[in-house]
């Protein structure tokens, strides 16, 4: 009889262990699951706010140069052509510029030297990785072992080589400089790149990055090749 009744209470037991586990895994899931989902939407959102604020520094832009055309068109309309040329060309990227900023050198490791490991070309979808990283900042200018990037800029393979501007860039050590709008924000970007994880994927292929103290005044080289203008359609006036 004490072993029926003692089997039948084990089997009790057993059945709401099941259960309890059963109705932990399932709340824990629900958590997990709401958490992803909310930080997915935290992010959706930081981008749009990014958007919108890149979207009004446009706006602005645009209304400072339609002021200058309403002030002196009358007066000077050849002038504020030149300078309204003038600043498409900077911000295309077609002159040099000077400013604050860092530099930062990519060089073979420690180790890879010691071992006598044989360094080729940075990856491409390394360098992309590092200059997606850059971008996260606003303002940023930057050149790739001297070539500038800019807007239609491709870093690719091409034959085994990886190229920026069509141009190879050459086996580590090699220099990448990026000027910012201000020192302060030099010195934001230097942090951040010193804490980012991008050293990690670096260290994988056998390469450092070395940043430098932020610099007041750091040169960066004009984009002296032809724009393509492959996708580009000429309107049709009325």
């Amino acid at each position: 009889m004490k072993k029926r009744i003692t089997g039948r209470f084990t089997v009790i037991l057993f059945v709401i262990g099941f259960m309890s586990a059963t109705q932990y895994n399932t709340v824990n899931t629900d958590n997990t699951r709401d958490s992803r989902d909310t930080w997915e939407i935290r992010q959706q959102l930081s981008r749009e706010k990014q958007l919108h604020s890149e979207l009004l520094s446009e706006i602005s832009l645009l209304d400072d140069t339609l002021g200058k055309y309403s002030d002196k068109a009358t007066k000077e309309p050849e002038a504020i052509l030149k300078e309204t040329v003038e600043d498409l060309r900077i911000g295309a990227g077609l002159t040099q510029i000077t400013g604050p900023g860092i530099e930062l050198e990519i060089s073979p490791s420690l180790e890879a030297i010691a071992l006598g490991t044989e360094i080729t070309e940075i990856p491409p979808d390394l360098l992309i990785r590092l200059v997606n990283e850059i971008n996260r900042f606003d303002g940023i200018e930057l050149a790739i072992a001297g070539e500038r990037v800019i807007n239609t800029t491709a870093i690719r393979d091409i034959n085994g080589y990886t190229t920026v501007n069509t141009e190879p860039i050459s086996t580590p050590p090699f220099t990448i400089g990026i000027t910012a709008e201000s020192m302060e924000e030099a010195r934001k970007l230097s942090s951040y790149l010193t804490a980012s994880a991008i050293h990690d994927d670096f260290y994988i292929d056998d390469l450092t990055i070395a940043i430098s103290e932020p610099q007041e005044d750091l040169a960066l080289p004009a984009f002296d090749e032809e724009i393509s203008m492959e996708y580009l359609e000429a309107g049709e006036g009325e």
